[in-house]
């Protein structure tokens, strides 16, 4: 669903776009979608993004570690749920994160996020057409 959303962009934007993983992704019936599969191991993937990363990309992701190594190198990212990371916003997302999987290892609280909705879709087109449109202009005011 995210990644239908970021493939008719960059086709109607005629932006290529690069999707990292440790196991081999499913072909992509676009051109400028280019796949790197990056050997197995914690992070690796992560990794591999955040020494690529330059501040003319934008890094889709929910890995608010990987997200705040993007944002200190001075690039954009977006969570598949619409939210930019800021370096006004990063570090508190990082530490909420950290909080929350504190009190979920101690059994104080159970669950994850919520489910994915229609909604989260709808901001995360939004937030991608706002950003892409700033960046193409070179004025990414975000």
């Amino acid at each position: 669903m995210i990644k239908e959303i970021v493939f008719r962009a960059s086709e109607r934007l005629n932006l290529p776009v690069l999707l990292v993983a440790n196991k081999s992704l499913s072909k992509h019936d676009t051109r400028l979608v280019e796949s790197i599969m990056v050997s197995d191991g914690f992070d690796v993937a992560d990794d591999y993004i955040a020494e690529h990363a330059t501040p003319e990309d934008l890094v889709i992701t929910s890995d608010i570690p990987l997200a705040a190594r993007v944002v200190a190198k001075g690039g954009v990212a977006l969570d598949p749920r619409g939210e930019l990371y800021t370096e006004e916003n990063v570090g508190e997302r990082l530490s909420m994160r950290d909080l929350m999987m504190e009190l979920r290892s101690g059994g104080l609280v159970q669950g994850g996020p919520s489910q994915f909705s229609r909604t989260d879709r709808q901001r995360f087109a939004s937030s991608l057409d706002r950003l892409l449109t700033q960046m193409m202009r070179g004025k990414r005011q975000v």
